[in-house]
């Protein structure tokens, strides 16, 4: 099996560590070789998380230019985290914002929509945007973006892993209480990425 290279990105209190490890849960499962890491900035501040799932391979480093897919779980990260994109890489990222500090105390100015889409198509093979915030409010769980984007990373993402061992891990290894509607992010995640995708 080639190995397969999706370094997540976000800022604290999205859960793209938690996406992250039921990635690693689902190659688990499914007896796939995977190595996992995350990167905590200021998480608590709304700082940048960066983590990483390297399936099929033995280090969970993924060097600049080496990642197959970014999953960006807001814009102004997926920009942030071009450095490890390449000709070939899939982006696939969220257009809810979370304004920095810099840009909400009037220090920096926040791109426009169309500016980060263009840019990250200059740079990339494919790149499918869609509000990860909207879907999960529809699916009737604000907290579920991650679900979410899990949904869209296998939707459009090329994974070596099946959907359902990553359900599996979801209803194992998510709180009861969302099971349900953590479920319901990742169906309408991955219809919704598909169809942007399309």
């Amino acid at each position: 099996m080639s190995t397969k290279r999706v370094f997540f990105v976000g800022v604290g209190g999205q859960g793209n560590v938690l996406a992250t490890k039921l990635v690693g849960e689902a190659a688990v499962l499914s007896d796939i070789q995977i190595s996992i890491s995350e990167t905590h900035g200021m998480a608590q501040r709304g700082g940048v998380v960066e983590s990483s799932a390297v399936i099929g391979g033995q280090s969970p480093i993924i060097s600049d230019h080496e990642a197959d897919v970014i999953v960006a779980f807001e814009p102004l990260e997926a920009l942030r985290a071009l450095k490890k994109a390449n000709k070939e890489t899939v982006v696939i990222a969220s257009l809810s914002q979370i304004q920095p500090f810099t840009v909400s105390l009037g220090a920096g100015e926040y791109p426009s929509e169309e500016t980060i889409i263009e840019l990250l198509k200059e740079k990339t093979a494919k790149v499918v945007t869609f509000d990860a915030m909207k879907v999960a409010k529809e699916a009737g769980n604000p907290l579920g973006v991650n679900m979410v984007m899990l949904g869209a990373l296998f939707g459009v993402g090329d994974m070596p892993l099946s959907e359902a061992s990553l359900k599996e891990a979801i209803s194992t290894k998510t709180k009861k209480a969302f099971v349900e509607s953590n479920l319901k992010c990742f169906d309408l995640g991955m219809a919704v990425a598909r169809k942007a995708a399309a």
